[in-house]
């Protein structure tokens, strides 16, 4: 039931490089961890030890992780309440959107999944005569592109019959039943107990895996003792390499949705989320794409969303600095791939889920795009991690432009039909589920977890 000792020690190796790219003065721990006992005992002391690793002195960042110190590191002037009302039925249907949005995004992006560049997408589109991207991603283009991802088989525009299940969808549910279930006030423990409930493991990766099985085993132990709040705070900081990944913010989505307007409650929830599992740039990431989707709801000014999500991100981290960077990039050209090159110049080496180069082509995409199709294309022609920043994209334009952004062409191929990864999610109409995802403002709003099957109604020029 323990994990291997060969593959504890490669979980100890990978931390420790993390850890030294966090500011941490590692010297000299390589060269301990190479003379411990193979042993359950050692590697677990040594685990823990790494937490008391000293800052450099060099280091410029201040990167805090708890939510007081993440507030106080924000910038002060930054709005605390709603920046601008809106109608609840202008709401709706751009939360309605911006989830229909993120779908098409995930969808257009699943079959690329394989870490690919800008111009190795543009010189197989190109010999299949598909450059730039404006449709979903068809079996030539994959042979051109001589790779694919193992999900291309329904994802694939000859193939495409339903949603095909995806993390990246899965988690935005799991948001929404967090906030249908528990309100805002939902825990890090309710997170838990939401993914025991439906995830399966196979459906999650990195820290999120790691703890998926830690929340099993501390499931297991409920019966014999008191669940542990400091036990379960501790895990992102123990043992769980890529804690910097995308992962947690994919997860965003539906702390924007819920918050129209109000980037900082959206903020905050996403923070209780990526929390569990992420620290750092991992939690900054997440809590900038769910105040951008709660801004995008209400502003007008693409570059004012972009720069009011950073204002609730700590300012002298290097999420905030990279971010800054790209943004300046972004709008200081008309040309998207005149922009994505000069990012890839600067931040290339962060590929594929390691978010600096993906939050700067999240910009790119916000700033350049035409609608929310034109959007989730340029986002995925990107690379990278093509369907979570393509889901991304989605939300975040969906939110913008609303329903008259979204030509219908791009749902049509689903039939109306989502296959979800959640074990006991059993909904399988797309237009009934994002009718859902839809009043979760009015969740909020009036406090109240109930949803009335009455209330589940479509935005019929959305979904035809």
């Amino acid at each position: 039931m323990f994990p291997s000792l060969p593959y504890l020690k490669g979980q100890l190796t990978a931390v420790i490089g993390e850890q030294f790219a966090q500011g941490r003065s590692t010297s000299g721990f390589l060269e301990r961890l190479e003379q411990l006992p193979a042993s359950y005992d050692a590697y677990l002391a040594f685990a823990a030890s790494l937490a008391d690793m000293p800052m450099r002195e060099d280091w410029p960042y201040v990167e805090p992780e708890t939510w007081e110190d993440i507030q106080a590191a924000c910038d002060p002037d930054r709005p605390l309440g709603a920046l601008r009302e809106i109608a609840a039925d202008d709401s709706r249907r751009r939360v309605e959107t911006a989830f229909l949005a993120s779908v098409c995004g995930s969808i257009l992006g699943k079959p690329l999944e394989i870490n690919p560049t800008l111009p190795q997408l543009r010189e197989a589109f190109e010999q299949a005569g598909e450059w730039p991207l404006a449709d979903y991603v068809s079996e030539p283009m994959l042979r051109a592109l001589g790779k694919s991802h193992w999900s291309w088989f329904e994802t694939t525009r000859e193939r495409i019959r339903h949603v095909a299940p995806d993390d990246d969808v899965n988690y935005t549910l799991i948001g929404m039943l967090a906030i249908e279930q528990f309100g805002v006030g939902f825990t890090k423990r309710n997170i838990r107990d939401l993914w025991l409930n439906h995830l399966p493991l196979s459906t999650t990766f990195g820290p999120e895996r790691t703890m998926l099985i830690r929340s099993g085993m501390s499931y297991l132990e409920h019966d014999n003792r008191p669940f542990d709040h400091a036990e379960l705070e501790a895990w992102p900081s123990l043992l769980s390499p890529g804690s910097e990944l995308c992962g947690a913010a994919i997860r965003a989505d539906a702390y924007g949705y819920a918050c129209p307007g109000n980037p900082a409650l959206a903020a905050e929830l996403a923070w209780r989320d990526a929390s569990f599992t992420h620290l750092k740039t991992g939690v900054y990431a997440t809590m900038f794409i769910a105040a951008a989707i709660a801004a995008a709801q209400v502003l007008d000014d693409r570059l004012a969303i972009v720069n009011t999500a950073l204002q609730f991100v700590p300012q002298r981290s290097r999420f905030y600095e990279i971010a800054v960077d790209c943004r300046d990039i972004a709008a200081s050209t008309d040309d998207w791939l005149d922009a994505y090159e000069r990012m890839r110049q600067s931040y290339g080496d962060y590929r594929h889920c390691r978010i600096y180069f993906e939050i700067g082509t999240l910009i790119n995409t916000l700033l350049h795009a035409d609608n929310v199709g034109d959007g989730i294309c340029k986002q995925v022609m990107q690379g990278n991690d093509t369907d979570s920043f393509g889901a991304t994209a989605g939300s975040l334009l969906g939110a913008y432009f609303g329903p008259e952004g979204l030509d219908p062409r791009w749902l049509a191929p689903f039939g109306d039909t989502i296959h979800t990864g959640l074990a006991n999610l059993n909904e399988t109409s797309l237009s009934a589920l994002a009718a859902r995802v839809s009043l979760l403002p009015e969740i909020v709003r009036t406090g109240s977890s109930r949803i009335e099957p009455s209330e589940l109604y479509v935005f019929e020029h959305v979904i035809e």
